[in-house]
């Protein structure tokens, strides 16, 4: 299926197969593609680039497809590499996590840092994070693989 050109979103790069590959929703997906291009949201005479994943209802293109900053994507990225390196020792504590210091990592970027951490606000937080815990182990070999392809096309670029 052909990513639409003519809407506020100007695809410059796109992988139009994507639903073939979309995680345990593989060929049964409304996320028909990936676009990297023009932000909807850039002015006349300032410019950005964002990635998009395009969803498809099967009558229309949806409004629930999400477009985000490149820097967001990376973001994205790192928080969830962090998530995945702490519960690989997340079972060392009773509850997942250490309700006296739930925060995870800092990671430092761009001067500041994020926090990572369990949200403990969640007033289900001891059900959730053991469901959260058991789908990230079903899904290593999912994740896994992409984070191999990422790391490997990340040393090939001198990262």
């Amino acid at each position: 299926m052909k990513i639409p050109t003519t809407l506020k979103h100007k695809p410059v790069i796109v992988a139009e197969d994507y639903s073939n590959i979309d995680g345990r929703l593989a060929y049964h997906t409304d996320a028909k593609g990936l676009s990297l291009g023009l932000a909807q949201w850039s002015d006349r005479g300032s410019l950005d680039i964002s990635a998009k994943i395009w969803r498809y209802t099967g009558e229309k293109w949806s409004r629930q497809s999400e477009e985000m900053p490149l820097h967001r994507v990376l973001d994205l990225a790192i928080f969830l590499t962090s998530a995945m390196k702490y519960f690989r020792e997340a079972y060392r504590f009773p509850k997942l996590y250490d309700p006296a210091d739930p925060q995870i990592e800092r990671i430092g970027i761009q001067g500041d840092a994020m926090t990572v951490e369990v949200c403990t606000d969640n007033e289900r937080i001891d059900g959730d994070i053991e469901l959260f815990s058991q789908v990230l182990s079903e899904d290593s070999e999912l994740l896994g693989e992409r984070l191999g392809i990422l790391a490997r096309m990340l040393r090939d670029m001198g990262y």
